[in-house]
C-alpha cells in the first residue's frame, strides 16, 4: 500500500596542503569557498554491509575536521568514530563512536567550540547513523538481536520510540525539509534484496517507498537544497525531483560513488567517489561539469561521509498523529488505483498477513472490496503486515512482496495499491465508507497458513 503524504558557516577557507595520516599520505585541497567539513576515514569501509546487521567501517574509522586552522581528529581521544551530522544551528556534532574498541557503537554529541563528547544512548549492542530531529530530538539506527531498526530518542527526558518494524535491517540517511526521516531498508521492504530509499514519519507513522520504480540499487540518500533526493544508484548517482514518480539519472564522470553527498552554499558537492578497487576518496564537482577534483584522499584508507559545518533551516516539526487505540485503521480509497493493471471488477477480497519473530507467516483476516476498488480495514499495529488482493474464486491478483506496518492508533489513508506519488484520490466519498463507517476487523480473529484460502 502507499499512501499520500500528510502535508538546517563557520569557517571558510582556501588552502592546499599535504597532511600525514599514518602510514599512509593524505592530501587535500579545498573547493571555491567551501566552508568547514568533517569526514569519516577508514582502511575499510562497505556502505551496503548493514543490510546483513554487519559494520560499515573497520576499526580504526576516526572523523577528521577540516577548516581554516587545517587538518585534525575530531574525537581524537575515542578509539573508533564514524557517521558526523551538523546540528541545525551549525555549533554541536553528533556522531557513533567508541571510547574503547570493544564497546558497543554508541550516540555522542560534541559541542564544536570545545568540551567533552557527551553520549546520547546506552545501547546494550550497537547504535550508529544518527541525525538531529527538530525539538532537539535525535533519530538513528539501533542493533537489537543482530538486526539494525530506526529508533528516535528525547535526550532531555530520556525516552525512546522505535519507528520501524520491517523483519529486515534499516538505517536513517536524512531528515528532509518536511520533516519525514529518509532511510534505507531493502526491497521488498522486509526482505535481504537490493538497497533502497523509504520515508516515515518521526512517530514512526506514514512508512512508505519514496518511488515506486523499483530496481537499481540505492543507497545513501540526501536531500539537496532544491528539495531534491541524490542518492547512489548502481555504480552512479540518482535523484528524485517533485516533477517525476521515477528516478533521474545524473550524468556525471564514472566510477562509483558513495552516496551522502554534501552540497555548499555556493552549489557544488563534495562526495565520496572511486575508481574501480582504489579506496574511496572525496572529490568536488559542480553538477554539469565534465571531470571531478580532488579534496581529500588517502593513499590505503577510504575517505567518505562528508559533512558540512554549517548551519541549516530546521525541518518542518511533525506532530503527533496518533490516536490513543490498541490497534489501527487502514482505509483503502480505490485497489483499481495501481502500478499493476486489474479488470475491472475483478477484485473482490483483501487480505493480510504477519510474520513472527521466527519469521513464520500467518493469516490474520479478510475483508470484502467495494466495487469501487475501495475497503475500510483495522490491523494490529507495529509488527510486518503484508497484503493481498484476491478476485471472486479466491485466486490471487497480487500480494505484496514486501511487508510495511502501523503504529498504534495510527489512521492512514491510502489512494490505491502501490499507487505512485503522482497519482491523486478522485473526489468522491468511497463506498466502503457509505455502508458504514466501522472497519473490518484484520487483527487476528480469523487464523489459518499463509497459503490457506
Amino acid at each position: 500500500m502507499r499512501a499520500r503524504p500528510i502535508t538546517v558557516g563557520l569557517l571558510s577557507f582556501l588552502i592546499i596542503t599535504i597532511v600525514g595520516f599514518a602510514p599512509t599520505r593524505s592530501v587535500l585541497s579545498s573547493g571555491k569557498d567551501s566552508p568547514a567539513f568533517l569526514f569519516t576515514v577508514a582502511k575499510q569501509y562497505e556502505p551496503l554491509a548493514w543490510i546483513h546487521g554487519a559494520d560499515r567501517f573497520s576499526s580504526d574509522a576516526t572523523i577528521f575536521i577540516q577548516d581554516a586552522n587545517g587538518r585534525h581528529p575530531l574525537i581524537p581521544n575515542f578509539a573508533v568514530a564514524a557517521d558526523p551530522t551538523v546540528s541545525f544551528d551549525g555549533n554541536r556534532v553528533l556522531f557513533a563512536g567508541k571510547q574503547k574498541t570493544q564497546d558497543p557503537w554508541q550516540i555522542w554529541e560534541l559541542t564544536l567550540a570545545g568540551g567533552e563528547p557527551r553520549r546520547v544512548t546506552s545501547c546494550v549492542e550497537d547504535c550508529v547513523r544518527p541525525f538531529y530531529l527538530p525539538e532537539d530530538r535525535v533519530v538513528y539506527a539501533k542493533r537489537s538481536d543482530g538486526r539494525f531498526v530506526i529508533e528516535a530518542a528525547d535526550p532531555a527526558d530520556r525516552k525512546t520510540i522505535q519507528l520501524a518494524w520491517s523483519s529486515g535491517n534499516s538505517l536513517p540517511t536524512d531528515v528532509l525539509h518536511d520533516g519525514r526521516i529518509l532511510f534505507e531498508s531493502t526491497y521488498p521492504l522486509g526482505t535481504t534484496g537490493a538497497p533502497e530509499l523509504y520515508t516515515v514519519y518521526s512517530d514512526g507513522s506514514g512508512v512508505e517507498s519514496y518511488r515506486c520504480d523499483h530496481g537499481k540499487a540505492r543507497h545513501s540518500g540526501k536531500q539537496v537544497a532544491s528539495s531534491d533526493i541524490v542518492f547512489a544508484s548502481g555504480s552512479g548517482l540518482g535523484r528524485f525531483t517533485s516533477a517525476l514518480s521515477e528516478e533521474v539519472h545524473i550524468s556525471a564522470p564514472a566510477g562509483e560513488y558513495a552516496g551522502d553527498i554534501a552540497e555548499t552554499p555556493s552549489g557544488e558537492w563534495l562526495m565520496a567517489w572511486r575508481n574501480g578497487k582504489a579506496p574511496f576518496q572525496l572529490m568536488w564537482w559542480r553538477p554539469g561539469a565534465a571531470a571531478l577534483r580532488l579534496a581529500v584522499a588517502e593513499t590505503n584508507a577510504n575517505v567518505v561521509q562528508p559533512t558540512l559545518v554549517v548551519g541549516r533551516t530546521v525541518p518542518n516539526r511533525h506532530p503527533l498523529g496518533l490516536h490513543d487505540w490498541p490497534n489501527a485503521n487502514l482505509l483503502c480509497l480505490n485497489a483499481y488505483t495501481s502500478k499493476y493493471r486489474f479488470a475491472a471488477g475483478s477484485i473482490s477480497s483483501v487480505r493480510l498477513y504477519t510474520r513472527d519473530s521466527a519469521g513464520a507467516i500467518r493469516l490474520l483476516g479478510s475483508a470484502p472490496v467495494e466495487h469501487d476498488g475501495s475497503f475500510f480495514v483495522q490491523v494490529p499495529t507495529e509488527q510486518p503486515l503484508q497484503m493481498e488482493l484476491l478476485d471472486g474464486s479466491g485466486k490471487t491478483l497480487k500480494r505484496q512482496a514486501g511487508w510495511f506496518w502501523m503504529r498504534r492508533g495510527e489512521q492512514r489513508a491510502c489512494v490505491g495499491c502501490h499507487a505512485g506519488p503522482q497519482t491523486a484520490p478522485e473526489n468522491a466519498v468511497p463506498m466502503v465508507l457509505l455502508k458504514s463507517t466501522t472497519p473490518a476487523d484484520m487483527t487476528g480473529a480469523v487464523r489459518g497458513s499463509a497459503g490457506g484460502k
